[in-house]
C-alpha cells in the first residue's frame, strides 16, 4: 500500500471515529434535554404579611434567619427550573385549581400593612402550558380540576419567592387547594403531579407549621408549638408510607388543633410529601418567628 494510500485511509478512520463520538455527543446532549434532572420538591414557610419587605416591628434576628434560609432556597435545584409550581395556603377551591393567566397579576391578600406592601410587585411570568400540564396529569389520576384566567399571585407566593427568585425570571404557576382540607386528598394530588419533577419544574408549597393567629407573640404557646414541631419534624424524615399515614392523621399529633385551629397552612405539606414519593425529607430551616417554632422541609 503506498503512503498516500495510508493517510487516506488513516484519514478516512479518524473521520469515522471522529463523527461517532460527535454523533454520541449530540445524543446524549438531546437525551439530557429529553430528561432534565429530577428536581427536589419543598415545603417552606412564608412568614406573615409582606414581613420581609416592611417594618413590622418584629425581632429582627428571627426575620433575618428566615429570610436567609428563603434566599438559600433558589440554590437547592442543581439545575434552573424551568418552571414553579407553587401549592399556597392562601388558596382555597372547590377542586385544584391552576392559574393559567400568561401575565399573573399581583393579589395583595392582607389588611392594615403600610401603604408600601401594596406596591410590591413580583412580575414572573406565568406558564399555560405547565397549567395544562398540571390538569392533565389531575384528570389521569381521576381528581377534578379548574383553571382560573384572572388569578394573581397572592402573599404565599410573591413574598417568599421574591426573597428566592428577586428578579422573577422563572415563569410560575400557582395551584390552589382543594376545600374541605382532607390531607389524604392533598397526598394524592402530590403524587398525581409528581412527573413534574423530570420534567424541569420545581414544585414549593408554601405555608406554615404553626398558623394560631392568637399564638403569635405569646409565650403559652412556645411549647405547644415546640411540640408539634417535633413531631412534624419526625414524621418528614420518616421512609414514604410511614409518613404520608402519620400526615394523614396529622391531627393526632401533640398540641396539633392548638398549633392549627384550621389546618390550611399545612395542607401545602401534604402535597409536597405526595410528590416526594421515596424521597425522605430532611429539615431545611428550623427557627422561630414572634416565638414560635417554625420549620421548611426538602426532599430530593
Amino acid at each position: 500500500m503506498s503512503e498516500s494510500a495510508k493517510i487516506t485511509r488513516r484519514t478516512a478512520l479518524a473521520a469515522g471515529i471522529g463523527a461517532t463520538v460527535v454523533a454520541a455527543g449530540i445524543a446524549k446532549t438531546a437525551e439530557s434535554k429529553e430528561k432534565p434532572m429530577r428536581m427536589p420538591v419543598a415545603f417552606l414557610p412564608h412568614g406573615g404579611g409582606p414581613w420581609p419587605f416592611v417594618e413590622m416591628g418584629l425581632n429582627k434576628t428571627e426575620l433575618n434567619g428566615l429570610a436567609a434560609y428563603l434566599k438559600s432556597v433558589a440554590t437547592l435545584p442543581k439545575v434552573t427550573p424551568k418552571a414553579l409550581l407553587v401549592v399556597s395556603a392562601h388558596w382555597e377551591e372547590p377542586v385544584p385549581t391552576v392559574m393559567t393567566a400568561a401575565h399573573p397579576p399581583m393579589l395583595y391578600d392582607y389588611f392594615g400593612f403600610p401603604p408600601e406592601s401594596y406596591k410590591l410587585t413580583w412580575p414572573a411570568p406565568g406558564d399555560p402550558q405547565l397549567a395544562m400540564r398540571v390538569q392533565s396529569l389531575l384528570e389521569v389520576a381521576g381528581i377534578p380540576s379548574a383553571a382560573d384566567a384572572a388569578r394573581g399571585f397572592d402573599h404565599g407566593t410573591f413574598v417568599p419567592l421574591k426573597l428566592t427568585y428577586p428578579h422573577a425570571q422563572i415563569p410560575t404557576v400557582q395551584l390552589s387547594l382543594k376545600r374541605g382540607l382532607d390531607p389524604a386528598e392533598h397526598l394524592a394530588i402530590g403524587r398525581a403531579l409528581a412527573p413534574l419533577r423530570d420534567e424541569g419544574v420545581f414544585i414549593v408549597g408554601s405555608g406554615m407549621t404553626y398558623h394560631n393567629m392568637r399564638g403569635f407573640g405569646n409565650p403559652t404557646a412556645a411549647p405547644m408549638s415546640e411540640a408539634f414541631d417535633a413531631w412534624l419534624r419526625e414524621t418528614g424524615a420518616l421512609e414514604a408510607s410511614a409518613r404520608d399515614e402519620r400526615l394523614k392523621n396529622w391531627s393526632k399529633a401533640p398540641a396539633a388543633r392548638l398549633v392549627h385551629p384550621r389546618e390550611e397552612h399545612l395542607l401545602p405539606m401534604m402535597v409536597i410529601a405526595g410528590a416526594a414519593g421515596a424521597d425522605r425529607g430532611t429539615v431545611a430551616y428550623n427557627g422561630t418567628m414572634m416565638g414560635v417554632r417554625l420549620s421548611a422541609y426538602h426532599f430530593g
